[in-house]
């Protein structure tokens, strides 16, 4: 039954992440966080997501911002060697509080903060701090959106490029918590993956459809609606671990 539910949930998210970028990798989380001892749960939730980020940014390949992702990932391998030489793996209770906090950074007033992810130092910094978010919360697209608010940019560029800079990022989470993961016996089983990167592969191409039909006033409005409304409830999920 865990297994179905982990298949279900990979293609219903894959397909909204294809939509509105972050908000399917958010739901992800959740559901394996619920589900599997943290550390499968972050080695799940990166695999599934890189073959769903991948997909995702070979769809839209034409839209790429390349220059903007190249700086990007000097930013994450920054982040990525500072990393390897602590350990941070959140309890249950506590990752939902943090994943639940994560979504506000949506709602940081566009007008006052300046950052452009097609700017070099804010691409560093976006890198840096995406990849190290995502490790420790499991994702990072609302922080990632932050950086791409005020790109001048269609809906399409900005999932695309999101999307390629994720596939570098839950390649760190996984070589962060594969470790982990395997000394505790508890790795997620080959064939669930298996499994699982057809249906992220189909619910992304679906999703991609819906896309371009989106304007992007609704892309952004519709984005921050779900994916603070999904914060609000790990909130809740994590206070109540914490209470019991």
């Amino acid at each position: 039954m865990t297994s179905f539910l982990i298949l279900l949930s990979v293609l219903g998210t894959a397909f909204l992440s294809a939509v509105f970028g972050m908000a399917g990798g958010l739901i992800l989380m959740g559901v394996l966080a619920a589900l599997l001892p943290v550390s499968t749960a972050m080695v799940t939730h990166g695999a599934v997501q890189s073959v769903s980020n991948g997909w995702r940014a070979i769809l839209l390949r034409r839209f790429i911002l390349w220059r903007a992702l190249g700086i990007y990932a000097i930013g994450a391998a920054i982040a990525a060697a500072g990393l390897a030489s602590v350990s941070v793996i959140l309890p249950r209770a506590w990752l939902f509080i943090v994943l639940g906090l994560v979504p506000a950074l949506v709602w940081l007033p566009k007008e006052r903060l300046h950052l452009d992810a097609r700017r070099p130092a804010h691409a560093v910094a976006c890198g840096f701090l995406v990849t190290g978010l995502n490790v420790v919360a499991g994702v990072s697209g609302p922080l990632l959106d932050v950086f791409f608010q005020n790109a001048e940019a269609d809906r399409r560029a900005i999932v695309a490029t999101k999307a390629a800079t994720q596939v570098a990022a839950h390649g760190v989470k996984i070589a962060y918590y594969v470790g982990p993961a395997l000394a505790a016996g508890v790795g997620p089983p080959v064939w669930l993956l298996a499994a699982a990167a057809p249906l992220a592969i189909l619910g992304t191409t679906l999703g991609s459809r819906v896309l371009h039909r989106l304007s992007d006033a609704d892309f952004r409005n519709w984005t921050k609606r779900i994916v603070t409304a999904i914060g609000a409830i790990y909130i809740m999920r994590g206070l109540i671990l914490l209470a019991g």
